[in-house]
């Protein structure tokens, strides 16, 4: 092999770390963050959909007990959807 063939493979592979990798690594990092900043009160939806408040957090196995116009449900802190419980807590812009 020669350069002149090995340059398109590198390029390649240099474009899909840059687009894919790095993009997937800053989103876990936000996704963590997030849940690691969840405190009780907050609203949020869960990534199955389901709306509640969180009541409990438990630091030890990573959950939180969330209250749901069903009851009260324990689930993985990593269940929580951290875009879908944005949207619902962002205030709501004024329409013209």
């Amino acid at each position: 092999m020669d350069g002149t063939s090995l340059a398109p493979l590198l390029l390649m592979m240099v474009v899909i770390i840059f687009f894919m990798v790095i993009p997937a690594q800053r989103r876990q990092k936000r996704e963590k963050k997030f849940a690691n900043e969840l405190k009780r009160g907050d609203r949020v939806i869960t990534k199955s959909g389901m709306h509640g408040k969180v009541l409990e957090l438990n630091d030890k196995d990573n959950t939180c007990v969330i209250e749901t116009m069903a009851g009260k449900i324990k689930f993985d802190r990593s269940a929580i959807s951290m875009e879908m419980s944005q949207k619902l807590n962002a205030p709501a812009t004024a329409k013209k």
